[in-house]
């Protein structure tokens, strides 16, 4: 690489014009590749150069004792903090005692690539052994161009990972959500293993990514599985992984979803649903941070941080002997609960109209209004499905390519607009099932709070659904109340 056609760009920073000559000369048999771009007498105009002129320079030579008062190991420093690819080099007097390793050691701590003598001997017309002088430019030169590759580097990731933090973004600005936001900051700090609760839908896996990619691992994998979708018989195979030749089949090695989080996080969703069997392994990995490959009599260091979810009672399934206590434990050392949809009703709105925006985007539609009346139909619906079933309701809506979602259109969506006589039986099967006889007093209850449901559904506001159920506002208030139902008036 020394001999690529590419210029050194030096600003050199010296005081006494005998010693600009005497690295002039020192350089001069490589003119055609090393230019000396400006030369400064004092270390604050050069400061003010190379803050003007980022990325310009790939070298500095800079004197010890430089006038000006900014000088020595203040002045690397400074260097250092404007652009920390530049390689500096250091030229000093003899005074200094070129074996004085304190001093060398001051220097390099500072942030020089290296330092000389100005005075070789009986030799007045160059710096240093003109020899050494010239190979440390060209060494200090291609630790330049590898460590602005390493910054190319960690920026492209730098904005890797903030795309993916932009993409998975958490929407909300309730108490709740905010309190939820704070805990992702504290737990990302940390390595600790994390259980996060919730119901199916309320993004569990959107708390896991914004955990791992705003921890100190966010460069490293992050390895999703889905306990419940592995086949009980190929969990161990798919988190452990085998050796070649360990059973029929196995013609190749494979590495473990745990082998490929190394150094990373792994995110373990439905992680009730595990196999015994798999619990107790998983349980070793945490407690041992190895891992047992099928077919293999040594075990593989590992160091993953694990992520686990579940929407079950978990404590449920400790108690009926499904789910190991010990794992339990291990497992919920920082708990992080995702609240429901319903809990949350001042941001549906705000989760509505970013998924109108994205979606309508990607379908390359024209976002469509959402009038006050239809907002009311989505914030008295209850959301059973959470947030992926709003989000599903809003691909429904951008589907019809409305310019205004009416009502109406909204109950479409969401599935609760007027039913035919076949769905009205079908919704009241459950309640005449031999099997289940519900006392008389909860039989209403349920009756009453289904049709509840489904007139407000029908109707553009609270006041017109009283009148539609021939209540006095204050009747209906307090009957939705009694029902646990939300009123919006």
């Amino acid at each position: 690489m020394i001999f690529e056609e590419k210029n050194i760009n030096i600003l050199l920073i010296e005081d006494e014009e005998f010693d600009v000559r005497r690295v002039k000369n020192t350089i001069s048999p490589f003119s055609s590749r090393i230019k000396i771009v400006e030369t400064f007498s004092n270390g604050k105009a050069a400061v003010e150069y190379l803050q003007s002129n980022k990325g310009e320079i790939d070298i500095v030579i800079m004197d010890y004792q430089i006038a000006g008062g900014l000088m020595g190991e203040s002045l690397i420093q400074k260097i250092k903090e404007i652009d920390n690819t530049i390689q500096i080099i250091v030229i000093t007097k003899m005074t200094v005692n070129i074996s004085d390793y304190n001093f060398a050691n001051k220097l390099i701590k500072a942030g020089a690539f290296w330092y000389c003598t100005k005075y070789p001997g009986d030799i007045e017309d160059y710096i240093y052994q003109p020899t050494d002088f010239l190979l440390s430019l060209f060494n200090a030169y291609e630790k330049s161009l590898l460590e602005k590759e390493r910054f190319r580097s960690q920026l492209k990731l730098r904005r890797n990972v903030e795309d993916i933090l932009f993409q998975k973004k958490i929407i909300g600005e309730s108490p709740v959500m905010k309190e939820l936001k704070e805990e992702i900051n504290k737990f990302a700090k940390s390595n600790v293993n994390t259980l996060i609760r919730g119901a199916s839908g309320t993004g569990k896996e959107l708390v896991a990514y914004n955990i791992h990619y705003r921890s100190d691992r966010k460069y490293e994998n992050f390895v999703i599985i889905n306990c419940g979708s592995l086949p009980n018989q190929l969990v161990e195979s798919e988190l452990f992984g085998y050796e070649k030749g360990a059973f029929t089949g196995a013609d190749k090695k494979k590495p473990g979803l745990f082998e490929i989080a190394h150094r990373g996080t792994i995110f373990l969703d439905e992680v009730t649903e595990l196999p015994l069997s798999a619990q107790v392994k998983l349980l070793r990995v945490i407690q041992d941070g190895e891992i047992e490959k099928i077919g293999r009599t040594e075990k593989v260091k590992v160091d993953v941080r694990i992520i686990a979810a579940t929407n079950r009672n978990i404590e449920e399934e400790v108690k009926e002997k499904r789910f190991r206590e010990d794992l339990y434990y291990r497992l919920n050392v920082l708990p992080i609960y995702v609240p429901e949809l319903k809990k949350r009703p001042t941001d549906i709105p705000l989760l509505i109209d970013y998924f109108l925006s994205n979606i309508s985007i990607d379908m390359g539609r024209d976002k469509p209004e959402i009038p006050e009346e239809t907002m009311k139909v989505f914030l008295n619906y209850d959301w059973p499905g959470n947030v992926r079933e709003l989000k599903n309701v809003v691909q429904r809506i951008l589907f019809h390519a409305e310019s205004v979602v009416t009502p109406t259109l909204a109950r479409r969506a969401i599935g609760v607009g007027e039913l035919s006589q076949g769905q009205v039986d079908s919704n009241l099967a459950d309640l005449f099932n031999p099997g289940s006889i519900l006392p008389l007093k909860d039989f209403e209850k349920l009756i009453r709070e289904r049709y509840f449901r489904f007139v407000r559904m029908n109707s553009n506001s609270d006041t017109e659904a009283a009148r539609k159920l021939g209540l006095a506002p204050p009747n209906f208030y307090r009957m939705a109340k009694e029902l646990g139902l939300k009123t919006t008036e």
